[in-house]
């Protein structure tokens, strides 16, 4: 039996650490520090600059940038698995572990980021996940986003993936016009992915 969806919000809702809306050195530096214990690296391109991280009542994030022309701003969220404790009471089936929830968190991230439920995602073939992101497994997701979660933006594309024993991690795209954001985001696909190591893990099942 699946755990409810609604139960597994504690691991997003929670984040991974309180983040101030200032940029300051010791916060970058925290964010560092999570991209190596989850196994991550991201590079901030070019004409992007760092962007304070704003509070929300939808979902935490740990870091985002935002383009010189103000088109299009990237935020990342991060989870560690082993930082996860699952909220999971049902005393006839055993509590799942990290490496499996990754569809069922993915999918409550759509729902929380969009406002309606009619979002559209594709997952990533095996080899698109490994070679564009260093991942065992990769999703997309288009959609409307919630006002509550970024005021400023009416559309999302969500980057998902995972990697076994490592993290959960997602890149989240904002923009109003799609003519002036495709390119940039085209460019920007894989800004975060796993290190490239071990990543002949044999995926979960």
């Amino acid at each position: 039996m699946k755990p409810a969806v609604g139960a597994l919000l504690v691991l997003l809702l929670s984040g991974v650490s309180p983040w101030s809306s200032a940029i300051d050195k010791d916060a970058r530096e925290a964010f560092d520090r999570l991209l190596i214990e989850a196994g991550l690296h991201i590079e901030t391109p070019q004409d992007f600059s760092v962007t304070p991280v704003l509070p929300n009542p939808i979902l935490p994030y740990e870091h985002a940038f935002k383009h010189k022309s103000g088109a299009l701003e990237v935020r990342f969220i991060i989870r560690p698995l082993s930082r996860i404790t699952i909220d999971y009471s049902d005393p006839h089936n055993a509590a799942p572990e990290p490496d499996h929830l990754f569809p069922l968190l993915f999918e409550s991230v759509m729902n929380r980021l969009s406002t309606d439920s009619d979002t559209s995602s594709s997952t990533f073939s095996a080899a698109i996940a490994e070679s564009s992101f260093n991942a065992n497994w990769a999703a997309a997701a288009v959609f409307d986003v919630n006002p509550k979660f970024a005021s400023g933006y009416q559309s999302g594309l969500l980057i998902a993936m995972h990697r076994n024993q490592l993290a959960d991690a997602y890149t989240l795209f904002l923009y109003n016009d799609d003519a002036l954001a495709k390119p940039l985001i085209s460019n920007l696909l894989s800004v975060m992915s796993f290190s490239a190591i071990d990543v002949a893990t044999p995926p979960i099942n």
